[in-house]
C-alpha cells in the first residue's frame, strides 16, 4: 500500500514535467518544419546552431540541478528563509554565467560555426542567426534556473503552464516573423527573434510566480553576493555540467563514425533516435520528480522515504519507458514510411528499436539513480560513470562492433546497450552503499 503512495507522488510530479518536455519537442518540430520551407542552408544553419546551444544547455542545466537539490532539501527541512537565499543566489549565478555566454556568443559566433564545419553559404546566415539567439543567453539560463527552483519546491505544474503559453507565443511569432502577414517576412532571422521574444515572455512569467510564491525577496539585502553559498552551488553543479559535456562531446565523436558508415545508416540512426524521444521524455519527467522527492526526504531526515522513492522511481521508469518503446517498435513499420520509402533504412530502424527495447530497463535505472545520487549531493559519481561509459564503452564499442567487426548500425546500438547496462550495475552498487548522501550545508 505504501509503495503505491510513493509511486503516486512520483507520478503527480512527473506528469507535468513530461507534458512540458513533449510540448517543447512539438515546438521544435514545428520550428524545423517552418525553417525547412526556407531551404536546406537555413535548416543546416539552425541545426549547427542548436548543436552548439546543446553545450550551453549542459552548463545551464547543471546550475538548475544544483538549485533543485538545495531547494528541495530546504523544503524538506521546512526552512523558507534558506529557500529564499538559495533562490536569489542561484539567479545571481545564472545572470553571471548567462552574461558570459552571451558576450562570447556575440564576438565568436562565426568562429563557432566554422569549427562545426559550416560551409560559406551556411556561415553567412548562420552566424547572424546564432548571434540573435545566443547573445541573450541570460534568458535561456534563467529559464532553466527558475524552472528548477519551482520544481525543487515540488511545483512542476507552473513550469508546464508557463511552457504552454510560451510555446503558443513561439509558434505564432515564428510564423509571423518568418513568412510575414502584412509585411515581408524576415526568414531565418525572424525565427531567431521569435525564439528570443518567447523566452523573454517565459522568464517574465516564471519570475512573477517566484515572487507570488515568496521564494525570492524584494529587499536589496537578499541580493547581496554570498560567496560560500555560491561556491556550494558551483561545487555541486560543476560535475553535473561536466557529465552532460562528456555525453555531448562523446556523441559528436561517435556520430562522426556513424556518418562514415554511409548515408542510409546515418539516416536510420537519426530517425530511430526520433522514435525513442517518447521514452526519453518520460525518463526526463521522472528524473525531475525523483530529484525533488528524494531531496525533500533527505532534507527532512527521513531516509526510509529516500529508499522508497528511489525504488519506486526505478520500477516506474523501467516499466513505463520499456512499454512506451515497445509500443513505438510495434508501430514503427507503419510509421517509418511517413519519413522515408527506403526499405534498407526502414529495416535498420525496426532492427535497432528491438535492441533499444531490451536496453530500456538499464536506461531507466541509469536515469533514475543519476537523479537520486544528485539529490543526495553526489554529482561526481554519475559524472565519472558517464565519462567512462561514453568514452570507454560506447565510443570504443561503436568503432569495434560497428566498424572493425562490420556490424554497422546494429553494432552501434549494441554498444549503447552495453554502456547503459554496465553503468546501471555500477550505479546500483553505489546506491546500495548509501555513501552518496552528502551534507551540503
Amino acid at each position: 500500500m505504501k509503495i503505491n503512495l510513493y509511486s503516486k507522488n512520483i507520478l503527480i510530479l512527473a506528469m507535468p514535467a513530461i507534458i512540458e518536455s513533449l510540448l517543447q519537442s512539438m515546438v521544435g518540430f514545428v520550428d524545423t518544419l517552418f525553417i525547412a520551407k526556407l531551404g536546406l542552408k537555413e535548416v543546416a544553419a539552425v541545426g549547427i546552431s542548436n548543436a552548439i546551444l546543446q553545450l550551453y544547455f549542459a552548463v545551464f542545466l547543471a546550475i538548475g540541478t544544483a538549485s533543485t537539490v538545495f531547494v528541495s532539501r530546504s523544503f524538506g527541512a521546512k526552512d523558507k528563509e534558506v529557500v529564499k537565499s538559495i533562490s536569489s543566489q542561484s539567479i545571481i549565478l545564472t545572470i553571471i554565467v548567462g552574461s558570459i555566454f552571451g558576450f562570447i556568443s556575440f564576438f565568436l559566433a562565426e568562429s563557432f560555426l566554422k569549427v562545426m564545419g559550416a560551409e560559406q553559404d551556411v556561415l553567412e546566415i548562420g552566424s547572424l542567426y546564432f548571434k540573435i539567439v545566443a547573445t541573450p543567453s541570460i534568458l535561456m539560463s534563467m529559464m532553466f534556473t527558475i524552472g528548477a527552483i519551482l520544481r525543487g519546491s515540488g511545483d512542476t505544474r507552473t513550469p508546464m503552464q508557463v511552457g504552454i503559453w510560451m510555446n503558443i507565443v513561439h509558434i505564432l511569432l515564428d510564423y509571423i516573423l518568418i513568412f510575414g502577414i502584412f509585411f515581408e517576412g524576415f526568414g531565418i532571422q525572424g525565427a531567431a527573434v521569435a525564439s528570443v521574444i518567447a523566452r523573454l515572455f517565459g522568464v517574465i512569467l516564471l519570475l512573477r510566480h517566484l515572487f507570488i510564491k515568496g521564494f525570492i525577496s524584494h529587499h536589496l539585502d537578499a541580493w547581496k553576493l554570498k560567496v560560500e553559498m555560491m561556491i556550494d552551488l558551483v561545487k555541486l553543479g560543476l560535475p553535473a555540467s561536466l557529465e552532460r559535456l562528456f555525453m555531448r562531446f562523446g556523441q559528436i565523436i561517435y556520430f562522426g563514425m556513424i556518418i562514415r558508415m554511409g548515408t542510409e545508416v546515418y539516416a536510420a540512426h537519426t530517425l530511430a533516435g526520433n522514435f525513442t524521444i517518447f521514452a526519453s521524455v518520460i525518463g526526463t519527467g521522472f528524473a525531475v520528480a525523483t530529484t525533488t522527492l528524494v531531496g525533500k526526504s533527505i532534507g527532512a531526515g527521513n531516509f526510509e522515504d529516500v529508499k522508497k522513492y528511489s525504488l519506486a522511481s526505478m520500477l516506474l521508469m523501467s516499466l513505463m519507458m520499456t512499454v512506451t518503446l515497445l509500443i513505438t517498435y510495434l508501430f514503427s513499420s507503419q510509421i517509418s514510411p511517413l519519413f522515408t520509402t527506403n526499405t534498407v533504412v526502414i529495416a535498420l530502424i525496426t532492427t535497432v528499436l528491438v535492441i533499444d527495447v531490451i536496453t530500456q530497463p538499464a536506461t531507466a535505472i541509469v536515469a533514475s539513480l543519476t537523479a537520486t545520487l544528485q539529490a543526495g549531493g553526489d554529482t561526481k559519481f554519475p559524472m565519472y560513470m558517464t565519462a567512462i561509459g561514453i568514452w570507454g564503452i560506447r565510443t570504443v564499442g561503436v568503432y569495434l562492433l560497428g566498424i572493425y567487426f562490420g556490424l554497422g548500425l546494429v553494432g552501434v546500438w549494441i554498444s549503447i546497450a552495453l554502456d547503459n547496462y554496465i553503468r546501471a550495475i555500477f550505479l546500483v552498487m553505489r546506491y546500495r552503499s548509501f555513501r552518496w548522501v552528502k551534507n551540503l550545508s
